[in-house]
């Protein structure tokens, strides 16, 4: 499993990648394996839209489970990543990268102090293991 150390987390498994008032945000590396293989994709927001933290704004779809994906923090979608959409499978392989999922502006910078920094993600992750 790896988590990334410049990364926010969530204990729903999402990442956050904060460059000034833009977050990028997708699932972890730990949710993907837990899936397992990814097949489908369907975002649950259009850009434009306003999201709140903890709106669902994906489904993901694997050969084992269907699985939601939760905004971590507010504000106005900028960006979907559509290339998901006729390629989930990058999700298994690539999740903090090419499979980023939704960027938005966010509309309030502060929401980001909640999230895990990765060392309680990891943590948080192994107390889930048991």
């Amino acid at each position: 499993m790896k988590i990334e150390a410049d990364l926010k987390y969530t204990e729903k498994d999402e990442w956050v990648r904060a460059e000034g008032t833009t977050a990028t945000f997708g699932i972890s590396d730990y949710a993907q394996e837990q899936l397992s293989d990814i097949v489908y994709l369907e975002y649950l927001v259009s850009e434009g839209d306003d999201v709140s933290k903890g709106d669902e704004i994906a489904t993901i779809e694997s050969v084992k489970a269907a699985s939601e994906v939760y905004a971590p923090v507010s504000g106005k979608v900028v960006a979907l990543n559509e290339d998901l959409l006729d390629v989930p499978e990058n999700v298994n392989t690539e999740p903090y990268t090419g499979a980023w999922m939704i960027k938005v502006e966010m509309s309030d910078v502060a929401e980001l102090d909640a999230l895990m920094d990765a060392a309680a993600y990891e943590k948080n992750v192994e107390e889930r293991e048991g």
